[in-house]
């Protein structure tokens, strides 16, 4: 099995960091415990909202202390995430997490200015990555050009990224990270998209710069969560010619049964939450997959009878890689297997990151500590990587 040899990384999006304050403490609360626990070496993916950037770009020593704060916990950094532009710790981030799009302008130029950072915070090592939202929420994403502008700005980053490459030496990747009832959520729709962005681009004759720079980041829950056979994905993914820069290691909730697994479905009206979007899929008998924008206790504990005749549902939250089940409820950790035996067919070498950015809204009194919570999943993911 080939992987990349770069340590495992963990998203840092778990904690609150709308300063480079913020960001430190969490560094030096969570990230270097986690790492000491670990006894291995780890990788901070680091989540950089928008105001943190502002900070950085307006007092120059700030990056220092980032870097110092880094070098004192023991942690390396080369990918960030880059989805949340805003606060991710908000009472309400919902569909808002989406927001701006890749038609807008703030998306472009936040990116960028997260790439520069990480070039800095490259240490020792030549390639990074970024990984952003897929385009855009349905909902949201209006307007008959809204691909075309997308096109445009992905395009003008690649050219970005480029020169970023000559004045650094260092080469950073975007990865586009589909994800439910997003303008990018199934396999085939991202596939039809790069096709969009490839056959613009050899128009303007940077087909090259598209292929090199501008590639997925492939979230294992969310694909589960669309009940995609996740090993063709990623197959299909290859075939298609579309770089896998990022592999985030996730779980989602799984529920067999729905009309007769009362207790399960009990337990699940615990993970409603009124923070993050839990995209809710029934999966039924004929192979039909309909859909809830979001988990709600009504569904959970009176589901109406199109819902409850599935046999099976799967809701968008992030649980630990590490839990085969949660009681009644399953999770999709096989498929996670699936996929990881997969990727480590394929002539890439994603980056590795684990993202259970759900920690603070998961139900439940007896709940381990963060630290505990993570490194055990930290460690559940080193074991299925070395199998």
């Amino acid at each position: 099995m080939t992987f990349s040899t770069l340590p495992l990384s963990y998203c840092t999006n778990v904690h609150p960091g709308l300063s480079i304050e913020e960001v430190c403490q969490g560094l030096g609360e969570y990230a270097g415990p986690i790492q000491r626990k670990l006894q291995k070496p780890l990788a901070a993916g680091l989540w950089l909202a928008q105001p943190v950037i502002e900070e950085l770009q307006a007092d120059t020593t700030k990056l220092g202390q980032l870097k110092q704060t880094l070098a004192e916990q023991n942690l390396i950094c080369y990918t960030l995430n880059a989805f949340p532009y805003g606060n991710f710790h908000s009472d309400r981030v919902k569909e808002q997490v989406y927001v701006p799009d890749w038609s807008e302008e703030q998306r472009l130029t936040y990116t960028f200015q997260c790439a520069k950072v990480l070039a800095e915070l490259m240490e020792g090592i030549d390639e990074g990555s970024i990984s952003t939202v897929p385009l855009g929420f349905k909902q949201l994403a209006s307007g008959a050009d809204f691909r075309t502008k997308c096109i445009d700005q992905l395009l003008h980053l690649a050219t970005l990224l480029e020169q970023l490459y000559r004045d650094t030496g260092k080469r950073i990747r975007l990865a586009i990270e589909p994800e439910p009832l997003c303008v990018l959520e199934t396999t085939p729709e991202t596939i039809e998209f790069f096709l969009e962005l490839k056959a613009v681009a050899i128009e303007r004759d940077l087909a090259k710069l598209a292929r090199e720079y501008l590639g997925v980041c492939y979230d294992v829950c969310h694909q589960a969560v669309e009940f995609e056979d996740v090993a063709e994905s990623l197959r299909s993914l290859d075939a298609a010619g579309i770089r896998i820069n990022k592999v985030h290691i996730t779980c989602a909730i799984d529920l067999d049964n729905p009309a007769d697994n009362e207790a399960g479905r009990k337990l699940l009206a615990g993970f409603v939450e009124q923070r993050y979007l839990h995209q809710t899929f029934a999966l039924f008998a004929d192979g039909d997959i309909r859909t809830i924008t979001d988990l709600s206790e009504d569904l959970c504990l009176n589901p109406p009878p199109h819902m409850a005749e599935a046999i099976k549902w799967r809701i968008h939250f992030h649980v630990p890689v590490n839990a085969d089940n949660l009681g009644p409820l399953g999770t999709t950790r096989d498929d996670l297997k699936i996929a990881l035996r997969t990727v480590a067919e394929l002539d890439q070498t994603p980056h590795l990151e684990v993202e259970t950015y759900t920690w603070s809204v998961m139900p439940g009194e007896e709940q381990p500590s963060l630290v505990d919570g993570f490194t055990a999943e930290l460690h559940a993911t080193l074991d299925l990587l070395n199998q």
